[in-house]
């Protein structure tokens, strides 16, 4: 018997049309889904609070729209849209996508807007470019910009003044896990650790 995943065309499904799916993420891409795994997945698992998933996950949104997310955060609460040997069929807590060159448009329109009229309550947009998280709440069904988090390694915070220095903020918090916070160091210095 021949396994089905060799057969297995990625795509998502956006406005009733099919698009392919990246075909690999590069190593830092995929080196911050898996900090993202271990720090948000790991803290929800240990809390008992819900479950994380990483990039090969369907998401089907009642509207017909089917995603890959890059990380998903789905609550105890919530966790009736998990069909385990499946996909999710529901709207998750939170959704995070790491920009890629082949998706960062569709990343920060098409799927951005999609996450926000399915309901989606928070949404990071990770640029690992720029080294950056984009943090968007839902409120009263409009996605609102929280906050911008960049990271800064301690040569560049140096260069800083004093009033620059003030307003970086290295830690990020997670609204949909209450009680965690995240640092940008955790997730972007990915050679000194």
């Amino acid at each position: 018997m021949l396994n089905d995943a060799l057969f297995y065309q990625p795509y998502e499904i956006i406005g009733g049309e099919k698009i392919m799916s990246a075909a690999a993420a590069n190593p830092y891409h995929s080196s911050i889904i898996v900090r993202l795994i271990a720090k948000i997945g790991v803290y929800a698992l240990e809390n008992k609070i819900g479950y994380a998933f990483p990039d090969n996950v369907d998401v089907h949104f009642a509207d017909g729209s089917v995603f890959k997310p890059d990380f998903i955060f789905i609550s105890k609460e919530n966790a009736e849209i998990i069909k385990w040997k499946g996909a999710i069929y529901g709207v998750p807590d939170m959704v995070i996508e790491v920009l890629s060159k082949s998706t960062m448009h569709r990343d920060v329109t098409i799927k951005k807007d999609a996450y926000e009229s399915n309901g989606v309550k928070e949404y990071w947009i990770i640029d690992p470019w720029k080294e950056s998280i984009s943090v968007y709440i839902l409120r009263g069904g409009k996605f609102e910009l929280d906050d911008e988090y960049i990271y800064y390694d301690e040569d560049e915070i140096k260069i800083l003044t004093d009033e620059e220095k003030a307003s970086v903020k290295h830690e990020v918090p997670v609204k949909s896990v209450d009680g965690l916070t995240i640092n940008l160091k955790d997730i972007f210095d990915w050679i000194n650790f």
